[in-house]
């Protein structure tokens, strides 16, 4: 039987799933992203498929997104924000001992995205693997690394979302097609050693998880493959909307208020949400749920709609960016994505924002990714050809 320990020394690890050994935990010391080019809005749709700017809107919040163009990959764009995390961070990429990529969208089922991107940046010695936990994977890319670090197998680790969600949705479908976008997001995650007596919830970095899985909603959103049953490949996203916004609303709601108590503290402790940006209907259910104003949650949905994975990290960087995390806030993240999984993590910040400014030494046409001969990236999805094309090439010539 385990000894319970008081509230006032309790520390993240053991049976509540929380975090890491007694006196070691982590912290995000870099941080960056990159979208595509191609800004697509909702009026550019209503020439695709049968919607209106004011039914996307007003059901879902999202006003535009954007959508990777011809050689802009999962790959690539996920590279690029690792990138700039690691101009951020002020570090080589050899300083790297882990690197994981949370992706439902990857650029070959193998070899796995985050040997492409580590190529790409120049790292050398760092393990690389993909993690595919759908619209959750940041959070749960996030524990791995976090694990990783604190066991002692590493001290820093690249922990990057990247998805190109346009070739994965079917363009003919209005129910789902309005709700995806692509972009990366990336930061880096260093491993602290901390006083013995440190208190959990005065302590820098990272301070608690909750990660959750229920299968009872595999195949409520999907991608079917094809693979496991013999049936024609199908690679497009599958969703039973009203099924999945319940479910959503619920259980980000529970996951956060858990993540949240296990830092030992109060919603009203916390400084900023960082939600998955899927719906601004489920992020404001949320808010009601836990009691939390929407004015201290974080929201850009309205410019890049549901970019999955990528989603949280680039918020991050963008709440950076826009004084909305300072050195000694809370922020707690949260995600409800396919399979159904959800994931939170509550972090104190601890790095300083003007660092930020660094991203901007990175040249993104530096960094590209090897393919063999002969192999050529997916291609922008026929419905949005000309749409992605031309806004690439105006932004290209201006």
């Amino acid at each position: 039987m385990s000894t319970p320990r008081s509230e006032a020394t309790q520390r993240i690890g053991g049976e509540t799933g929380s975090a890491a050994l007694p006196n070691r935990t982590t912290r995000i010391i870099g941080w960056g992203h990159e979208v595509p080019a191609a800004v697509v809005t909702n009026k550019d749709l209503e020439s695709v498929v049968d919607t209106t700017d004011e039914w996307i809107v007003s059901r879902t919040g999202i006003r535009e997104r954007r959508i990777a163009g011809t050689g802009e990959t999962t790959a690539s764009l996920g590279a690029i924000a690792a990138a700039r995390a690691l101009a951020v961070a002020g570090l080589d990429a050899d300083a790297i001992d882990l690197i994981v990529v949370a992706t439902l969208t990857p650029d070959h089922l193998m070899p796995s995205t985050a040997i492409l991107v580590k190529e790409a940046i120049g790292s050398t010695r760092a393990a690389a693997f993909d993690l595919a936990a759908a619209c959750s994977g940041f959070p749960y890319a996030y524990a791995v690394a976090h694990g990783f670090l604190t066991a002692g197998l590493g001290q820093r680790a690249l922990v990057i979302g990247a998805e190109t969600l346009s070739r994965s949705t079917d363009w003919s479908d209005r129910s789902t097609c309005v709700l995806f976008g692509d972009g990366a997001g990336a930061i880096v995650l260093e491993a602290i050693d901390l006083p013995a007596d440190q208190v959990l919830a005065k302590r820098p970095g990272t301070l608690s998880f909750e990660l959750s899985a229920d299968p009872a909603g595999a195949y409520y959103l999907w991608i079917p493959g094809g693979r496991a049953t013999g049936a024609a490949p199908d690679e497009t996203i599958k969703m039973d909307g009203a099924k999945t916004y319940a479910y959503a609303t619920r259980t980000m709601a529970a996951v956060a208020l858990a993540a949240i108590e296990r830092a030992g503290l109060t919603a009203a402790a916390v400084d900023l949400v960082i939600p998955h940006q899927a719906n601004l209907r489920i992020i404001e259910s949320v808010s009601k749920s836990i009691g939390y104003p929407m004015e201290k949650i974080f929201v850009n949905l309205d410019h890049y709609g549901n970019t999955s994975a990528a989603s949280i990290p680039i918020a991050i960087s963008e709440a950076v960016a826009a004084g909305r995390l300072k050195r000694g806030d809370v922020f707690c993240t949260v995600a409800f994505g396919g399979g159904y999984t959800s994931g939170a993590f509550v972090t104190r910040w601890d790095a300083d924002p003007a660092n930020g400014a660094r991203a901007a030494s990175v040249n993104a046409a530096d960094i590209t990714i090897r393919r063999p001969e002969g192999a050529v990236a997916a291609p922008v999805p026929a419905a949005l050809r000309a749409l992605v094309d031309g806004r690439r090439s105006a932004r290209e010539t201006a």
